[in-house]
């Protein structure tokens, strides 16, 4: 693995997959690379020469133009053209910050010929701007760009000349632009998270975590970061199309189309809606105005089928697709319901198609005795949120490649996850994105981008944010897969409990200031957004929050809950059966990279914890520290630094385990769990699941696991053994659940069989024992218990229960046995371990390929069976050889 190139990397862990993602209609294809997209239907795309870019006032070798890749950043581009070393590769980091003080240049050409030029409109449109950029035309200023969620599109015909015309985009300093915007405003706006000695990241609207995080480096980048389109059409354009569900039962589903229509001139139009390459289910015809029309059209879709989460049915999608017939000259009877698409001669001017799940989504947030519940039910069905948060997979997110996207989301789906939140330090994500979580069934939490900071609430910033919100929801909102949305991330909980007043010495006026700001904001603006542009659609004005001024963020039984007692108060973990809300939409533990991927970013000589380069790859100012503290609690101290890599792994599955779990079984009275986080932006010691370079750390293969339809969850309570099982399905069923007490040895001490009836969307605990009855003078360190449920001869649930922890279990030596058959260029592995191993780790030289699972436990005489799959840089014969290559580590090897 560690001779794949960045991008082969990521595409690892689609290997992990147990079945390949839905084939739906109307799949949209990722754009191609470089700067140039197909137009929209109807629109003339003109391409581009190559782009070059330069520094100004730089020095010396960065002012002569050099090649650019757009979409791109700098600090990517510099990399590529040999200038800059890898910046994650040791402490490069530190060396490369002046690149966010420096002026950046780019341009580029096109052609322009007579028939563009008899064209009624012109124009360039960027996707996004990173982040303070002026755009000019043969030298002519067209547009001037100060938001990084923004598209940006300028009229630019007039400037446009017969023959080649020069394009040329300048970026300022980010720093520069907000430096003197922080030194007047008379205190200090909190962003902690900013590292740098002067916070001024909250003035821009930019990705928040590029000024660094405890998981992330600083690279303040500069570029052209989502594609650039020059387009030239006539009379008219098809700008947006907004879906609205009217009414949805198992007869008909009843739908409006909303089509933003923009008119160069008056006139008159034609909007019809059908099945992609189907027929035409409605149409209206409109008198334009010029400037932005809104035409609405009702749709009707017989018998549909219902779009539903991951694990709980289908994700039928519906490809509509939206056409624009220019009527000007003639006006045509419209098409009846069900006729052929012909439209008589008509002009077509633009054409989109919109994928729509049809599905009813209510997020429940409602007082009752326990405070105010906060839970999702789809299609009438309250559903258990199992997920994790998602951040940017890249630092530099020209980086973010479709197929990256789909393996990081495929194993979330494939770790029986039915929800990811969208953080707000990032970046509203890409369309690909949102809609391979429709493809997957993965419910987004969406935020706002705003995190950890407190904000300005000058004119000029909220009128920008307000453009921000409304073209991003518009954007967004006709996902089947979007859940509902969130202000920001942690502000409430920070203002109020964090001790920020007092910390950044925020006299009373001040305070007052930026917490009236702060309600404009997010109380006022942000919903009010929302209620407009997607109607029905559930905000929460924080996370946490339980949306009330009276009732303070975090406090149980209120809402969603962040809780982080567990890893930042060094708190047993054992305290996360005692800190359950009614949703848990953050919580975390970190581990790190295997010993493969320590490897990629540090040479051996900074193979150990605290040096220079592992520490710059630690951005927790207590990480190390904490996960020694919890390391010690439950594992004996590893022998060398890479037993220790193992450990933290194991661990961090230990102990997110058994938070998920705790939350699974309050279910309904908690009705989410999302652990934090489960990708990296760049290699580091983390909370992730999955690291930077795609592989799959202990967390991930234990989420499929604890997050698995069916849960058998044993827990101490107080001395009293309870065996809980937790069901997702929608349906009772009935099922055998089996006990046993087994010595590390193979030996049954206890035994214990009854039927049961799992009843659906429920958590009851179905077995109850004194652990001191069940031992009966047995030594717990040398016995474990075991709870199987099975449907007829199938085990959909098993779970291992040990009795004290495992740094005082007298492990053996497991004496694992394996057999390999291989098939094709894949292989089947089948472990074998004849007393009790813990942790099986299996891995090869390299990391040529990838296991369906790992980290697992077995015991004496049992044999897992398991899938390797080679990734895309496997050498030949790999799998005929794997048996000679193949590596395995268990808890009883590393010490």
């Amino acid at each position: 693995m560690a001779r794949l190139p960045h991008s082969d990397r990521h595409r690892l862990i689609a290997a992990l997959a147990l079945a390949a993602a839905t084939a739906v209609a109307g799949v949209v294809h990722p754009a191609p690379a470089g700067g140039v997209e197909p137009a929209p239907a109807g629109v003339a795309s003109i391409a581009f020469g190559p782009w070059s870019f330069r520094a100004l006032k730089a020095p010396a070798g960065f002012g002569d133009w050099m090649p650019a890749v757009v979409p791109g950043c700098v600090h990517t581009d510099l990399l590529r053209d040999g200038k800059i070393p890898d910046p994650f590769y040791g402490a490069n980091e530190t060396s490369l910050q002046w690149i966010e003080k420096t002026e950046w240049e780019y341009r580029s050409t096109f052609v322009a010929d007579a028939a563009l030029l008899r064209r009624e409109r012109i124009e360039i449109a960027f996707q996004g701007l990173d982040t303070y950029a002026e755009v000019s035309v043969n030298g002519a200023r067209v547009l001037t760009a100060d938001n990084m969620f923004r598209s940006w599109r300028a009229e630019i015909k007039a400037h446009v000349a017969a023959g080649t015309n020069l394009v040329v985009v300048r970026f300022r300093s980010p720093i520069a632009v907000a430096k003197p915007i922080h030194d007047r405003l008379g205190y200090t706006l909190p962003a902690v998270n900013d590292q740098a000695p002067e916070m001024v990241s909250m003035f821009t609207r930019k990705a928040p975590y590029h000024y660094g995080w405890d998981w992330g480096p600083r690279f303040v980048t500069s570029g052209i970061w989502r594609p650039v389109t020059l387009e030239a059409w006539d009379a008219a354009r098809l700008d947006d199309v907004q879906v609205h569900q009217r009414a949805l039962d198992d007869a008909q589903a009843r739908l409006e189309v909303a089509a933003v229509v923009v008119a160069a001139r008056a006139g008159r139009a034609r909007i019809t809606v059908g099945l992609a390459g189907g027929a035409v289910l409605g149409t209206s015809d409109a008198v334009l105005a010029r400037g932005r029309n809104e035409v609405k059209v009702g749709v009707v879709i017989d018998k549909p089928e219902r779009w539903w989460p991951n694990g709980l049915g289908p994700q039928r999608l519906y490809a509509l697709e939206t056409s624009l017939f220019d009527l000007s000259e003639e006006l045509p009877a419209p098409p009846r319901r069900g006729s052929a698409r012909a439209e008589m001669g008509a002009t077509l001017l633009g054409r989109r198609t919109t994928r729509v799940g049809l599905r009813t989504l209510e997020v429940v947030s409602q007082h009752d005795a326990g405070g105010k519940s906060f839970f999702i039910k789809v299609n009438g069905a309250p559903v258990f949120m199992k997920g994790a948060n998602w951040i940017p997979s890249d630092s530099f997110l020209d980086r973010e490649t479709p197929e990256r996207a789909r393996s990081l989301l495929q194993a979330a789906a494939t770790a029986n996850m039915n929800m990811v939140r969208v953080w707000g330090g990032g970046v509203y994500e890409s369309d690909r994105f949102y809609e391979l979580c429709d493809e997957l069934g993965l419910l987004v939490w969406q935020d706002f981008m705003f995190a950890c900071s407190m904000y300005p609430g000058d004119a000029s910033f909220v009128e920008n944010v307000r453009q921000e919100a409304i073209e991003n929801v518009r954007r967004l909102r006709n996902h089947p897969s979007l859940a509902l949305w969130a202000g920001n991330n942690e502000i409430e909980a920070a203002w109020q409990q964090w001790g920020w007043p007092w910390k950044f010495h925020l006299g009373k006026a001040a305070q007052a200031t930026i917490w009236n700001d702060y309600k404009h904001l997010f109380h006022e603006l942000l919903p009010r957004i929302v209620a407009a542009e997607d109607p029905g659609r559930f905000y929460t004005r924080s996370t946490p929050s339980a949306n009330e001024d009276g009732v303070p963020p975090n406090k149980l039984g209120w809402g969603d809950m962040h809780y982080w007692g567990v890893w930042h108060a060094a708190a047993p973990y054992e305290d996360y059966a005692a800190n359950v809300s009614r949703f848990m939409s953050e919580y975390g533990f970190q581990s790190f990279p295997t010993l493969d991927s320590v490897a990629r970013y540090a040479p051996p000589s900074e193979w150990r914890i605290d040096s220079p380069v592992m520490l710059s790859h630690q951005r927790h100012p207590r990480g190390n520290a904490l996960v020694r503290t919890y390391m010690d609690r439950d594992f004996r101290v590893p022998k060398d630094f890479g037993a220790f890599l193992y450990l933290s792994q194991v661990s961090q599955a230990t102990v997110i385990q058994f938070g998920a779990e705790a939350h699974r079984r309050r279910m309904p009275t908690n009705m989410g769990s999302l652990y934090w986080q489960l990708d990296d932006c760049w290699p580091v010691a983390s909370w992730s699941s999955i690291d930077y370079y795609g592989r799959w750390k202990a967390l991930q293969y234990a989420a499929r696991r604890f997050f698995a339809p069916v849960l058998v969850s044993p827990v101490d309570d107080n001395g009293t053994l309870r065996v809980f099982v937790v069901s997702d399905r929608r349906d009772d069923f009935g099922a055998r659940l089996t006990v046993r007490l087994i010595d590390f040895d193979g030996a049954i001490r206890w035994h214990s069989e009854r039927d049961l009836t799992v009843k659906a969307l429920t958590s009851e605990a179905q077995f109850f024992a004194r652990k001191r009855d069940l031992l009966k003078g047995l030594d717990p360190s040398r016995v474990v218990l075991s709870a199987e449920l099975r449907v007829g001869g199938t085990l959909v649930g098993h779970h291992l229960f040990y009795f004290t922890k495992t740094r005082d279990l007298a492990l053996p030596a497991p004496e694992l046995t394996f057999a390999v058959e291989p098939h094709g260029t894949s292989a089947t592995v089948r472990v074998t371990a004849r007393r009790l191993a813990r942790a099986v780790w299996l891995s090869t030289p390299g990391d040529e390929g990838a296991f369906s699972d790992n980290f697992f436990d077995l015991l004496p005489g049992e044999t897992a069976t398991v899938e390797w799959t080679p990734g895309p840089g496997a050498s030949p014969g790999f799998a005929a050889r794997l048996s000679s290559l193949l590596r395995a580590m268990t808890v009883r090897d590393t010490y």
